[in-house]
């Protein structure tokens, strides 16, 4: 990242909010410049466009940029790790959420070639990066990241829930397969469709 990227991260980071105007302002910068640097900081997910702001002078109003939410950071694992911790059930878990996503809903589209389809393309607005293919046992589905990666290390069981979550959407036995290769963020398991 260029040095010029990095200060507007930090000023952002200060300031909470700021137009382009006022970023190279700060920084000493030509407003084109800071759009530009901008425009690839946001194409990166890591400053979004939070609001318009009357500009000084005659004209349009200016874009207001923030950081974005996912650069801020959460504490999202640290809640996963405590309710985790209290054995929670997985599989009910898993469950749900595929009734609360409208996964249940593609037990009844047919053949199952639509269905995974579908699954796959509710799956990846989950963050799942998923995919299905066809195997010699029956199909397997695949998840190219695994969404929980900050936790899974402690708790293997979230495995179970995504299997329970396939189980309620496809409305078919699925199999956890441990893979071979493991590699950091990816899910450590295929799952194949009985």
């Amino acid at each position: 990242m260029t040095t010029s990227r990095q200060k507007i991260l930090t000023h952002l980071k200060k300031t909470r909010a700021a137009t382009a105007r006022e970023i190279a302002r700060a920084l000493k910068l030509s407003p084109p410049n800071v759009r530009h640097h901008l425009s690839v900081l946001g194409s990166d997910g890591r400053v979004e466009v939070t609001g318009l702001r009357e500009s000084e002078r005659r004209g349009r109003p200016e874009k207001l940029y923030s950081l974005a939410q996912s650069a801020l950071g959460d504490n999202l694992s640290v809640l996963v790790e405590a309710l985790l911790a209290d054995k929670v059930n997985a599989r009910r878990v898993g469950a749900r959420m595929a009734q609360s996503q409208g996964l249940t809903n593609l037990s009844t589209v047919d053949p199952v070639a639509k269905r995974l389809t579908l699954l796959v393309e509710k799956l990846n607005e989950m963050h799942f990066q998923a995919r299905w293919e066809a195997g010699a046992e029956g199909p397997r589905v695949l998840f190219g990241r695994c969404p929980y990666a900050k936790v899974i290390a402690a708790h293997p069981e979230i495995c179970q829930m995504d299997a329970a979550m396939l189980e309620a959407a496809l409305s078919r036995p699925i199999q956890p397969l441990q893979r071979g290769e493991l590699m950091p963020g990816l899910c450590p398991f295929l799952f194949r469709v009985g």
